[in-house]
This record gives structure tokens, sequence and C-alpha cells, in this order.
């Protein structure tokens, strides 16, 4: 159902905001309009597109939560962050990341985005990958984008271990899971504080 110019962006502004990565396409299709309709009401609302809507949530994420690795060496951008519960994190497979032969992204941009998402997800100072058991489920090509969501499965405080289960997706395929037992460097006592 079409709606008038102003209902539709009063929509647009309220399923962003509890969507901030819905994509330009996705809105286009809701509100059955052009894609251009959309930029352009974005645009008069100064809302930012999407890759910024991202990285602005990203850095907020990174800066107010994450301790145990710094913004420059995550692989991938964290778009979702709850310390010791779960993370979300995507990458947009570039150039880059392919082999020139086929145009499919090299193994270790998969596992480097999940091993990185593991480790930022670990409230401590210093968080490291004592063990991963990993398996590619598919091929991932030039210009896919993986989104990686981790989850904690298992805190050992008494052993300073934590196990993070990550589970990669290209839309709603499964394209890689990992599963990554991590070092803490402090063991904590069941009350979160330090001993």
């Amino acid at each position: 159902m079409r709606r008038q110019k102003k209902e539709r962006q009063q929509l647009l502004k309220k399923t962003i905001r509890d969507n901030p990565f819905i994509t330009d396409e996705e809105l286009a299709e809701k509100f059955q309009v052009s894609i251009q309709t959309i930029r352009l009401d974005r645009l008069e609302l100064s809302i930012p597109e999407l890759r910024e809507r991202i990285k602005h949530v990203a850095v907020q994420q990174l800066e107010e939560n994450v301790k145990s690795l710094p913004l420059d060496e995550v692989v991938g951008e964290i778009i979702d962050m709850e310390l010791d519960v779960q993370g979300i994190s995507i990458l947009d497979i570039g150039i880059e990341h392919v082999f020139k032969r086929n145009n499919i992204a090299r193994g270790h941009h998969l596992f480097a985005q999940a091993n990185s998402l593991a480790v930022a997800l670990i409230d401590e100072e210093l968080a490291l990958t004592a063990k991963a058991t990993i398996q590619y489920v598919r091929p991932v090509k030039l210009a896919e984008r993986v989104v990686a969501k981790a989850r904690v499965s298992n805190i050992e405080n008494d052993k300073g271990r934590t196990v993070v289960e990550v589970r990669s997706f290209v839309g709603n395929e499964i394209v890689f899971t990992g599963k990554f037992e991590m070092y803490r460097s402090s063991k904590n006592s069941e009350d979160g504080s330090s001993k």
C-alpha cells in the first residue's frame, strides 16, 4: 500500500531507528517506492546512508565496550556487542579478500572475522584464542556480505576460559562455523569481581 510522503517519511524514520542496518533496497521494497525516492527521503530527513549508520554504531560500540582488542585490529565491522554474551560483525568481500583466478574469498579472512569477533566479545583486557574448531560450509564470493554472529556458550571462571561459537552467514545461508576456546587474562568469581 502506497503512503503519502509525510507518513512514509515518519515510518521510514521509525524503521531505520528500529533497524539501522536495513538497506535502501529493502526500504524501497517495504514502502513500494523507488530506491531513488528512499534516498531523497533520507536526504530530507538527514539520515545517513547504510554504511555511515553502520560505522557510527560500530565505533560507538567498540569505544564504549571492547577491552581486549583495539579498533584497528578487528576484521570486519562490529555492529552489535554485549560483552560475554553475544556480538555481530559484517565483512563486505572486496577484491582484496579474494583469489584473482576465481573471485572466491580466501578462507583466512572468514576465520579472521570470526576470531576477532570472538576475542572482542571477551570482557577482559587480554583475551587469546587457545583452541579453534572451524568448518567452511560453502565458498564466499566477491561482493558478498558476510554477517558473523557470535555467542558465548560457556564461561569456566575457575579455568579462565570462555567458549564462543560463531556462525557466519551470507543472507540466510551459513558459510562458516567456528567454536573458539578463549583464554581470559584473569579468573573471575561468580559475581564478576576479579580474584
